[in-house]
């Protein structure tokens, strides 16, 4: 079982912005590093986890890809760390990451995502409403040199196998005008549980991301854009889960109250600071004991 020790980890120093495309990065020895990371927040997934990780690992060996599973356990209460421990028993690509209690999902996300090793990370919800398969759309966008790439489910609808009862896209869609209105966001969809990222962008912008729950989307891309990175909107397969625990009342005003916070903190300059990024070599020898974000 993971647990977290304050100070082992080496760090390395970056300015406010990202070098030009093309600096060179650290190099990537097959035998150490995985060649991405999937990150996946877990809290409660008793009932759907191993099937979502037998679904992602069989992807992973059916496509050959060179990857690490993280699953980060958000204080479950149920027995979501036991499933995912006696699964990982059988297959080497998963490991997992302990919340002491429940946090939210920004904060596992970042939590999992600043301590994979793999050169391009990304996150999917463990419902797997995007299956897994797409990964290879949001890997392409990054090929071709997008430093994040989004997984939309509005830019092409007709990649919804499931849609959203109509009340959801109602308080969905208006939810994503106050975005782009009160953060300048100018993407279809933002709240996609389905991203990808540059090593370097992840440890850039998830070094300075404040929001724990649902809102990290928002400044998440908010911080990316701030940073000049080149963030890519990609069409993905969904299919809608009538288990999702959002609720638009409930949790669609504290991602309001956000949204005023993301705002606050860049006017005080939160989000121009330096960055520290994490040494692979460093994660690997003390995997899953890295500081927990703060």
């Amino acid at each position: 079982m993971a647990n977290f020790i304050r100070g082992r980890y080496d760090v390395v120093s970056f300015p406010p912005h990202p070098g030009p495309r093309g600096t060179r990065r650290e190099k990537w020895n097959v035998t150490q590093y995985p060649k991405y990371s999937i990150v996946i927040p877990a809290y409660n997934e008793s009932g759907r986890i191993v099937a979502t990780l037998e679904s992602v690992v069989a992807c992973i060996r059916a496509r050959g890809w060179q990857a690490e599973v993280i699953v980060v356990n958000d204080g479950s209460k149920d027995t979501t760390a036991d499933l995912v421990q006696a699964f990982a028993r059988n297959a080497p690509e998963v490991r997992m990451i302990q919340n002491a209690t429940n946090r939210g999902k920004g904060y596992s996300v970042k939590t999992g995502l600043l301590q994979a090793l793999g050169d391009v990370v990304m996150f999917t919800d463990a419902d797997l409403s995007a299956p897994i398969e797409e990964a290879e759309r949001l890997f392409a966008a990054i090929g071709e040199g997008a430093d994040i790439a989004i997984g939309s489910r509005w830019l092409k609808t007709s990649r919804q196998t499931h849609r959203q009862p109509l009340y959801r896209q109602f308080f969905g869609r208006c939810f994503n005008i106050v975005i782009r209105t009160v953060m300048g966001l100018d993407f279809a969809d933002t709240q996609c549980g389905f991203k990808a990222f540059t090593r370097s962008a992840a440890q850039t912008v998830f070094q300075l991301t404040t929001i724990e729950r649902w809102g990290f989307d928002p400044e998440m891309l908010f911080i990316g854009l701030k940073r000049g990175f080149w963030i890519i909107e990609v069409p993905v397969s969904w299919a809608h889960d009538a288990r999702t625990r959002l609720s638009y009342i409930k949790d669609g005003m504290k991602m309001l109250e956000e949204l005023a916070i993301i705002r606050w903190n860049a006017f005080r300059g939160l989000y121009g600071k330096q960055v520290q990024h994490m040494r692979r070599a460093a994660l690997q020898k003390h995997s899953g004991e890295c500081p927990p974000p703060q």
